[in-house]
């Protein structure tokens, strides 16, 4: 399994792209590093660069990226609304896949170290990166900007964590951090007022605002005992927000960085601030997405708005984040592609086209061509998937049945169950082809010396247990179904009876076809106690899907005469 960081730089370059594209092309020639987006914004005078990759490929593209920004871009005739500090303005890096947090701190300091040495740039490491507390917030370690640069590196307290002390009038200086997944996010009013915009990014951000004697814009300060300023905190947590204005497309906007979307969502966000904006006479009419967003960021959404609406969330991804683009207005400003905006589709179009991408002729096409895969064990897994997807259709018309409005949630609840298990099996019909080319990939290994014999047995027995517990998975995933075609079959639409009886057949054939091919999977495998256990298991399974699967067809049978 690799180890995935990504990278998200921050340029002081918005709007020649012939800059950006020399920057970006210095990242696509670092193997092993995927460049999935790059997001220029005019008014700010600012490019942010998302890409991915194993992480000391990533810190190689990011060390070149810098250094070439460094090389093109001039801080001392920048001007933009975003704050910044230098030419890479900020590097951080995001532990993706089979990382910790702790691993990736090591790999940002370790950019860090190389930034500043090798091109005298002061670096200040923030976020989880940070050597002391104060600076693991980004806004002080670029306090006074690029125009503050001169005074503060003078000062003790500001020495940078690496380069040197001096101030470098070309490029600046680099913040580089570790830190957990950060949505930049905007938010559009219906005003060109900045003063309104940050008024309402004061009433939601985590931070808050300046509290105030009397009138609370024209106030005194109010302090505390030690002279502090005394701030009312804002309504989201781990938010930051400014008002501003942007002329490209004549409005004002509230900009927001999510730090934790586990804490406050990107919907959360949308709907605190519909709410502040209406108090204020001032009214949303949509929002824009800066760079990439996770995938389960738009289905929470698209699930919280259909929640709103009461109606069932038990429909497909792609329907959930229509649903989430739509009720956000995420394509107000300019269209939305989720292929460009979700990390985890930029990762797929990459890695090429999957099974479950082709069409239904497609994909009989490809099973009945003289090719090994799909075999049974993919097609398996398919007919689990289209089982579970009648016992899923019959619940959503359940939801939605005329008379039946107070059982939305139940159904919908049920709905999502089924969804969940139906993506789970699609996922195994490519996952099973995957195993049966790594046991291919094993065979494949050389076995000229005794050492490489040893290797290549040990990865032949790890490829063919993976080969088992593939299809075994489908088996148990299968075998859930059951409990939602039931639940359809007695309780479900009586119009749709006949829909869950033929998914109850589709679960029984998927956890049989699953089990024939534990079993001939099992026949080569060293390891016998692994092999016993699981067929011991499997048959178990299988004996309780046949018992349940008659016993279902008999209800359905009952209900249809």
């Amino acid at each position: 399994m690799k180890k995935l960081i990504e990278c998200v730089p921050n340029f002081s370059e918005g709007n020649d792209m012939g800059v950006i594209n020399q920057i970006t092309r210095t990242i696509e020639e670092v193997d092993g590093v995927k460049l999935l987006d790059v997001d220029p914004g005019k008014a700010t005078n600012r490019t942010v660069v998302t890409f991915v990759g194993t992480p000391d490929e990533v810190i190689e593209a990011a060390f070149r990226a810098v250094k070439k920004a460094s090389g093109l871009i001039d801080m001392s005739k920048h001007k933009g609304e975003h704050p910044r500090m230098g030419a890479t303005d900020v590097c951080p890096l995001v532990p993706v896949a089979n990382i910790t947090m702790e691993e990736t701190v090591e790999y940002a300091r370790k950019l860090a170290k190389r930034i500043g040495e090798e091109l005298d740039i002061p670096v200040y490491c923030y976020e989880n990166a940070a050597f002391e507390p104060k600076r693991r917030n980004l806004a002080n370690c670029r306090s006074g900007e690029y125009e503050g640069l001169p005074d503060k590196l003078k000062n003790p307290e500001w020495k940078p964590d690496f380069g040197p002390a001096k101030f470098n009038a070309r490029s600046g200086a680099t913040a580089v951090g570790a830190r957990d997944f950060l949505v930049a996010y905007n938010i559009n009013l219906n005003t060109t007022s900045t003063r309104r915009a940050n008024a309402i990014a004061f009433d939601v951000r985590e931070k808050g605002r300046v509290k105030r004697e009397g009138n609370p814009i024209t106030g005194k300060v109010v302090t505390d005992e030690k002279g502090e300023k005394v701030w009312i905190p804002g309504t989201l947590k781990a938010v930051k927000a400014i008002g501003w204005f942007i002329e490209e497309y004549g409005i004002a906007q509230i900009s927001m960085n999510l730090t934790n979307i586990s804490v406050t969502p990107v919907h959360v966000a949308f709907d605190e601030v519909v709410q502040k904006a209406a108090e204020r006479g001032i009214r949303v009419t949509g929002s824009e997405l800066v760079g990439l967003v996770p995938l389960q960021a738009l289905v929470d959404a698209g699930k919280y708005f259909l929640r709103k609406q009461q109606r069932s969330v038990g429909v497909s991804e792609e329907e959930l984040i229509k649903i989430a683009v739509k009720s956000m207005g995420l394509d107000d400003l300019k269209p939305f592609n989720p292929k460009e905006k979700i990390i985890e589709y930029m990762i797929a179009e990459q890695e090429g086209k999957k099974l479950a991408d082709m069409n239904l002729q497609e994909f009989a096409d490809e099973t009945a061509s003289e090719s090994p895969a799909p075999g049974g064990g993919s097609i398996s897994a398919y007919v689990g998937a289209l089982g579970i997807s009648l016992a899923t259709m019959v619940a959503n018309l359940s939801s939605h049945k005329r008379g039946w409005d107070d059982q939305w949630e139940f159904f919908g609840n049920w709905a999502e169950k089924g969804q969940a298990i139906k993506d789970e099996l699609m996922f195994l019909v490519d996952e099973d082809t995957r195993s049966f080319n790594r046991i291919m990939d094993a065979f494949g290994l050389p076995k000229s010396t005794d050492e490489e014999k040893r290797a290549r047995k040990e990865a032949i027995e790890q490829a063919t247990k993976y080969a088992i517990e593939i299809p075994f998975r489908v088996l148990q995933k299968a075998y859930e179904s059951f409990d939602i075609i039931e639940e359809m079959v007695e309780r479900g639409n009586p119009n749709s009876v006949t829909d869950a009886g033929v998914g109850a057949l589709c679960a029984r054939a998927a956890v049989m076809g699953a089990f024939m091919n534990v079993k001939i999977n099992t026949a080569d495998l060293e390891d016998k106690k692994f092999a016993q256990d699981i067929i011991a298991r499997g048959q178990e399974i299988q004996d309780m899907a046949i018992k349940r699967e008659q016993e279902i067809l008999k209800k359905v049978e009952a209900k249809i005469s």
